[in-house]
Formats: C-alpha cells, sequence, structure tokens
C-alpha cells in the first residue's frame, strides 16, 4: 500500500465480477478519478482504489472486454479500505453462482467493517451470502420480480436508483453508478469535490436516489399516465392488482386507460400488461434455471399449466422448447 492511498480521505476496493458490465464500473470508476486530484492528472489523493480479485490476471466483461486484476486478497489489508464495491454479472444467475466463489472475500470484509456496495446484480451475489439480511436493497427494474421472489424476505426499495442503508450499499447499475459514486464522495469529501468532474463527464447533474427514469416511459408522445401505467405494471407483475386499481394508482378510470393504451399501442391495457408477463417469462426462461412453476409466480399466474398455454400461443412454442433452443 502506497502512503498516497494510506492519506486518501476514503478508499475503496473495486471488485467486478466476471461479465460484469462496463457503464457502471467505468463511471463509478472515472467520478472517483475526477475527485480524487486538485487537477485532472488522475493521482489518487483524495479518494483512492485498487482493483481486486480472486486471481491475478484478466476478468472479462459482458461486452467481452477484459481488465486487468493486479491485486487478490493476499496482497491487501482489508482494514486499509472503506468500501468495497462488487460489479455484477450480467445475468441474475450468474450472480448467484460467484457466491460460492466470492463468499469468503465477501464476508471477511463485512466482518472487518467495510461498507458493501452491490452494484447491478451483485445484489444477488450479496443476497445469496446472507449479507442484506436487515438491509434494504435498491434492484435494476428489471429484475424486481426475479429476487423478491428468490429472496422473498428482504426489501426492495423501489423506484430507487440507489439506496444507502448504513453497512451495506446498493444501486441499480448503469450510468446510476455515477449518482451514486457523487453521493458517497460528498460524506466524506463534500459536494464540491464530489461533483467535481461532472462537466468533464458531460453529465449535467448528479440525479438524488428517487430519481424517475423519463427513458422508462418507452412513449414518444411523452405520455405520462402511460409512463406511469409501464413502470407500475413492470413492478407488480406479480401482484393480482386490476386494471381498474392501476387506473386509480395513475388518476385515470379504467376506460381512459384503455383509451391511452389504444391510442398508443393499439392494444387494451390487459392486453399490453400481459405481452409485458410473457415477454419476462421468455427471457427468463432463456436466462436461468427457474421451473415453469416458479416464473408463473413471478408473473402473476396462478396455474403454470395455463401459462404454458398463453405462452405457445403468443411465440408459437412451448415454454421447454424455447429453452432447449436456447441450450444448443
Amino acid at each position: 500500500m502506497n502512503t498516497t492511498m494510506n492519506s486518501a480521505e476514503v478508499r475503496f476496493l473495486l471488485l467486478p465480477l466476471p461479465e460484469f458490465n462496463m457503464l457502471p464500473f467505468g463511471g463509478f470508476l472515472d467520478k472517483l478519478r475526477f475527485s480524487a486530484d486538485d487537477a485532472d492528472h488522475s493521482q489518487q489523493r483524495h479518494c483512492s482504489w485498487q482493483v481486486v480479485g480472486l486471481d491475478k490476471g484478466h476478468v472479462v466483461s459482458s461486452s467481452g472486454i477484459p481488465i486487468e486484476i493486479p491485486a487478490t486478497p493476499a496482497d491487501i489489508n482489508l482494514c486499509q479500505y472503506d468500501y468495497l464495491v462488487i460489479f455484477g454479472c450480467r445475468t441474475a444467475r450468474q450472480a448467484q453462482q460467484q457466491a460460492q466463489h466470492y463468499g469468503a472475500l465477501l464476508k471477511q470484509a463485512a466482518a472487518q467493517g467495510l461498507t458493501l456496495i452491490s452494484i447491478d446484480n451483485a445484489c444477488f451475489t450479496l443476497a445469496e451470502l446472507g449479507l442484506l439480511n436487515d438491509h434494504k436493497v435498491t434492484v435494476h427494474w428489471r429484475h424486481i420480480n426475479e429476487f423478491s421472489h428468490a429472496y422473498p424476505r428482504l426489501e426492495i426499495a423501489s423506484e430507487q436508483l440507489y439506496c444507502i442503508d448504513n453497512k451495506r450499499i446498493s444501486c441499480s447499475g448503469g450510468s446510476a453508478a455515477i449518482d451514486l459514486a457523487v453521493a458517497i464522495l460528498s460524506r466524506h469529501l463534500g459536494q464540491t469535490w464530489a461533483v467535481k468532474g461532472l462537466a468533464d463527464m458531460l453529465v449535467d447533474e448528479s440525479r438524488s436516489q428517487l430519481h424517475q427514469l423519463k427513458s422508462r416511459q418507452q412513449i414518444l408522445h411523452h405520455d405520462r399516465h402511460l409512463g406511469r401505467t409501464i413502470a407500475l405494471m413492470q413492478e407488480l407483475m406479480a401482484s393480482d392488482t386490476s386494471i381498474a386499481q392501476l387506473a386509480a394508482l395513475t388518476g385515470l378510470s379504467r376506460r381512459q386507460l384503455d383509451r391511452h393504451f389504444k391510442l398508443h399501442f393499439k392494444l387494451s391495457a390487459h392486453q399490453y400488461w400481459s405481452e409485458i408477463r410473457l415477454q419476462h417469462v421468455h427471457w427468463r426462461l432463456l436466462n436461468s434455471d427457474h421451473c415453469l412453476a416458479n416464473l408463473a409466480d413471478e408473473v402473476g399466474f396462478q396455474d403454470s399449466s395455463y401459462l404454458c398455454k398463453v405462452f405457445r400461443q403468443r411465440f408459437n412454442l412451448s415454454p421447454g422448447q424455447l429453452r432447449r433452443q436456447g441450450k444448443v
């Protein structure tokens, strides 16, 4: 450990898991870099970081780009760091499987008092190890149902970019990692240093943890009612919420909501929600080993046989056929 790292006001260990996503890794690291030095020399003065892995060499990202792993747990003293930032795998299944490989390191870091930060699907790794028990967690909106069914006792902080809960911090991933880095750095370095470099990164401003993504609306005409309804549909896939109740949550009647959906999608609200659910099952069949009964629970189908029937009607093949094709 060099003296610069020892004298830094806040110190990070960065742990990219196999097939980690480059965007949150690069965004988080670059925010540290801009805040670390008085100028743009990338010197680790005010904050410091070290990339670590189980073995020296390289770890390959989900885009196929490898990054170098210069240090292993044997090369570092965990007590000299404040945060261990884990960048999750491309899929939840991969992240869960990595728990057996990285469990010793993560548990040791927690025991040493480091704050554990899960980025993207790393929340599945920590949850699998029991390291999120009694903590709130933010999950990427695409994986909320998957996470809640795998770990029903854990409380999800829904509709948040990140969640800071004492010694556990979670981030939904993507560019939200930049916002999280700003929030953490502001605690240690103050707001001025925390936002330093955002203009260089072509970021207008840091977003709060409760920021609502406009891009999730997926509506060219910026229909706020549809945007809110679609977000609720994605979050409530497993519930028995009716379309009428959904409409009420967005301040519309059932008839008005259907009118909005038919105008933009040529589908009723019920038909659109069914499509969201079936697309979720399609993706999960290809990216998990969960049985159809579990997937039916995730999307609010009481009967897996009925789900199989509806799925075949929509995709012209059964769930089993799709899964077998995906393994070829």
